[in-house]
C-alpha cells in the first residue's frame, strides 16, 4: 500500500487519534448494541497501539443526529462495551472538543472515547475551525474507519492538514490491500458477481469493472432491466424503463463478458413462502424474485474457474425465504473456490452466514457504501488524505 501504516508510525508517548467505525446498530432507546461487529473490528488496531506505547483518542460517529445532541445516539453504550471486550477501563468524554476534553486527555496506555462527531454539524460540514479542535487533541492520526473514507468530513479529511502525520489503521489497511488486490491486478480469470434491485446503483461499478474482469454475472432485480433491454418478456419484474438505454450499451459494449440469468424463480406477489415455480422466460402477471437452478450451475461453473472473485449484491429477494436459495448457493460456490474472494455489501455478508462460509471467504468488507465507490474507480477522500510513503 502506497500509504503510511500505523506500523510506520514511531508512537511511544503520543497522543493518537484513531477514527474508529463504531456507527453500531443500537436497540431500546440507544442503550442496548445489537451488533457489536464494527467494535470488535477496531481492536486489533488499538491493541496494537496500546502495546507500543500510544494513549489513545477514539472518535466515531453514530447515527444521523444532524448535528445536534442526541441522547439515544450518544457513544456511552459503546463505551462500555468496549470496555468489556478490552478488558480495560474505556473513559467516555462529555464532548469531542472543548475544555473539558482536553482535560481528559489520556496517558499512554489509557484510551478516552470521544462523544459522537456528528453532534457538531461542523463534522459532516468538514469546517476547518472544528477540524483545528480535533487535531489539537493529539500529536498523530490513524484512520481505521473504512466506512467512512468515501465521505470528506473533519475527522476523515479536515484534521490531517494540521497534523504531521497520518496513516491507515490495521483494519483500513486490509480493506486496501485485497480491494487494491482484486480491481489493480487481480489474478485470471477474474469474476465479478453483481446483484441487487438496481443498474442506477451499479452503473460505475459495471462500467469499471467491466474493463477489469474477465466475467461479469448480473443478478438481482437489476438483470430484468438488462433482459428487458434486449426484447426478452419479464413480466411484472422490477425494472428501470428509464435505464433500458443505458442496459443496452452495456451489453453491447461489453457482450462478452456479461452474464444474465437463463432462469428464474417468479411468483405472482412478494411475500415469504409465496408459491412459486421455475422458468426460463417470466411469463405476464408473474416477477421474477430469484435466479433459477440452470443459472446457479452456469454462474457457479464460471466462479469455479476463477483466480479473483469479487461479489455484491444478492441474486434474489434473499430476505424473502424461498427467494434466497440463489444468493446461498452463490455464496458457497465462492466459498468452494480457491480464488481470492472479496464480498461488500450486507446482504451477501448476510447470505455467507446463512450458508455457513463466512470464514471461508479471503476478506468480507466492512464498508457499504465506500466499498461500492472503490469498486467504481472513485478515490475515496479519507484515503487521498493519509500520508504517502
Amino acid at each position: 500500500m502506497s500509504k503510511l501504516s500505523i506500523k510506520d508510525l514511531d508512537l511511544k508517548g503520543k497522543h493518537l487519534f484513531i477514527r474508529v467505525d463504531f456507527n453500531v446498530p443500537l436497540a431500546s432507546e440507544g442503550q442496548e448494541i445489537t451488533s457489536d461487529k464494527r467494535i470488535r473490528a477496531s481492536i486489533p488496531t488499538i491493541q496494537y497501539a496500546l502495546e507500543h506505547g500510544a494513549a489513545l483518542i477514539l472518535a466515531s460517529h453514530l447515527g444521523r443526529p444532524k448535528g445536534k445532541v442526541n441522547p439515544e445516539m450518544s457513544l456511552r453504550p459503546i463505551a462500555l462495551r468496549l470496555s468489556e471486550l478490552l478488558k480495560m477501563p474505556v473513559a467516555m468524554a462529555p464532548d469531542c472538543v472543548g475544555a473539558q476534553v482536553s482535560a481528559m486527555l489520556p496517558k499512554p496506555g489509557e484510551i478516552l472515547l470521544l462523544e459522537n462527531l456528528r453532534f457538531h454539524a461542523q463534522e459532516e460540514a468538514n469546517d476547518p475551525v472544528f477540524a483545528k479542535q480535533l487535531a489539537s487533541l493529539c500529536d498523530l492520526y490513524v484512520n481505521d474507519a473504512f466506512g467512512t473514507a468515501h465521505r470528506a468530513h473533519a475527522s476523515t479529511v479536515g484534521m490531517i492538514e494540521f497534523l504531521p502525520e497520518a496513516a491507515a489503521g490495521l483494519l483500513m489497511e486490509k480493506e486496501l490491500t485485497y480491494l487494491s488486490m482484486v480491481t489493480q491486478n487481480p489474478q485470471r480469470p477474474a469474476v465479478a458477481i453483481l446483484g441487487g434491485a438496481k443498474v442506477s446503483d451499479k452503473i460505475e461499478i459495471i462500467e469499471n469493472l467491466s474493463k477489469i474482469v474477465d466475467r461479469l454475472l448480473i443478478g438481482g432485480a437489476m438483470a430484468y432491466t438488462f433482459l428487458k433491454s434486449q426484447g426478452v418478456p419479464v413480466g411484472k419484474s422490477l425494472v428501470e424503463d428509464d435505464k433500458l438505454d443505458l442496459a443496452r450499451t452495456l451489453l453491447l459494449e461489453h457482450k462478452d463478458k456479461l452474464l444474465l440469468p437463463v432462469d428464474h424463480v417468479v411468483a405472482s406477489e412478494l411475500k415469504e413462502g409465496a408459491a412459486s415455480e421455475v422458468v426460463e422466460i417470466v411469463p405476464d402477471g408473474m416477477m421474477g424474485l430469484d435466479i433459477g437452478p440452470r443459472t446457479v450451475e452456469l454462474f457457479s461453473s464460471e466462479i469455479a474457474k476463477a483466480k479473483t472473485i469479487i461479489w455484491n449484491g444478492p441474486m434474489g429477494v434473499f430476505e424473502k425465504p424461498p427467494f434466497d436459495k440463489g444468493t446461498v448457493a452463490i455464496a458457497k460456490a465462492v466459498a468452494a473456490s480457491e480464488a481470492i474472494s472479496v464480498v461488500g455489501g450486507g446482504d451477501s455478508e448476510k447470505a455467507l452466514k446463512v450458508a455457513g462460509v463466512a470464514d471461508k471467504i479471503s476478506h468480507v468488507s466492512t464498508g457499504g457504501g465506500a466499498s461500492l465507490e472503490f469498486l467504481s474507480g472513485v478515490i475515496l477522500p479519507g484515503v487521498a488524505a493519509l500520508t504517502d510513503k
